[in-house]
């Protein structure tokens, strides 16, 4: 284990071998195939590729693995403590994995705990993957618990309302029940779910992990049993991370520490500012920081979003850049009116991801619109 602090290895970790390959920048491997001159050994290695195992070595078949994207794995999973990360083509399709492998385990039940990104829950509700849930809260979980649990699905801070969840005293509630821990809002620069006992952490490497808002991945933090599971998933679904986005998601983590820390500075005082305004009812801004903020309005949420000009109207979050939007229009759309009020999402909530411009800049920008939506 490095001696380096966790904000050094941010920026060497997947890459401590350049140096002595002669190499700066980590290469980007495209190759769909691999040279198989010995077809025995090939074969046996293809076995064990199909049992979700990996040597590291050629992939054989670029829906295997891929060299690019195993150095991303690697440094994922040393920054949240995991033994091994694999990585998928979206944050949806990581936790699609999560789920086939429990259904496959035989047991296909869910605790879900509200409120959830909108179209986890719908992928949870619907019971397209062949799984059932029960939703509970946090106290509650492990009450819901069956023979046939496999799985409680939780995230922290939660999306749109960042509520926040106790999860050492969830998951020691649930034992042995695995907890996935969906960490997207807080990146393992402010929240590490595995030293709290979860058992997989999700993030949408969409989002902070990247960074820009120009790279769409997921991945999934976990011990190398659970690993072996996701691959074997991986490896029939398809569903394998492109190279290319490796390789940008690889470069995110390097300046994720200082992207995390100046935009969390910053929606805390967005935070601050938006409490004292007389048509903001009511702000949400979670305890370990970050760079979501949420907040209630009297105003028009609808022309409040519509009326923004430096900050951009749109779905998404953890860019350079800011974002705002309506929950119950978009994220939270594709579920029921009934849910989002069970998950405490209101028609007047807006979300807003801040980005890594000046505060003044975004304070005049929100108080305009939220003047206009006053009218």
């Amino acid at each position: 284990m490095s001696m380096h602090s966790w904000t050094t290895r941010a920026v060497h970790a997947g890459k401590d071998d350049l140096a002595a390959l002669g190499l700066h920048a980590p290469p980007i491997d495209l190759s769909t195939t691999y040279p198989s001159y010995d077809v025995v050994g090939e074969a046996t290695r293809l076995d064990e590729f199909a049992e979700g195992h990996d040597d590291g070595g050629p992939p054989v078949y670029g829906r295997v693995a891929n060299p690019t994207v195993r150095r991303f794995e690697n440094a994922l999973a040393e920054l949240e403590g995991a033994e091994a990360a694999v990585a998928f083509a979206s944050g949806m399709a990581a936790l699609s994995a999560c789920l086939l492998a429990q259904v496959a385990a035989g047991r296909p039940h869910v605790v879900g705990v509200r409120p959830l990104y909108g179209t986890t829950d719908h992928l949870l509700d619907s019971g397209l993957l062949g799984t059932s849930v029960t939703w509970a809260t946090p106290e509650d979980a492990a009450s819901a618990i069956t023979a046939r649990t496999g799985l409680v699905v939780v995230e922290s801070p939660a999306n749109p309302t960042l509520d926040e969840v106790d999860l050492r005293a969830l998951t020691d509630a649930c034992a042995p029940v695995p907890v996935l821990v969906d960490s997207t809002f807080a990146t393992p620069v402010l929240q590490r779910p595995l030293e709290q006992g979860a058992t997989m952490v999700l993030h949408s490497a969409t989002k902070y992990l990247g960074g820009h808002g120009d790279v769409m991945g997921g991945v999934v933090a976990c011990g190398e049993d659970m690993a072996r599971s996701l691959r074997q998933i991986r490896f029939v679904t398809g569903a394998m991370l492109h190279p290319m986005a490796g390789y940008e998601l690889l470069r995110g983590l390097a300046t994720l520490p200082v992207r995390v820390r100046g935009a969390s500075a910053t929606a805390s005082e967005l935070a601050r500012r938006l409490a004292d305004h007389p048509r903001v009812t009511r702000v949400h801004y979670p305890s370990i920081g970050g760079a979501m903020v949420s907040f209630e309005t009297s105003a028009d949420p609808v022309a409040l979003v519509s009326a923004v000009r430096l900050i951009t109207p749109a779905v998404s979050l953890g860019s350079v850049d800011s974002l705002i939007q309506h929950p119950a229009s978009l994220t939270h759309r594709i579920m029921d009116e009934v849910s989002r009020k069970e998950a405490g999402i209101s028609a007047d909530l807006v979300r807003l991801s801040v980005g890594l411009e000046d505060v003044d800049d975004l304070w005049a920008d929100l108080s305009q619109a939220i003047v206009h939506a006053s009218r």
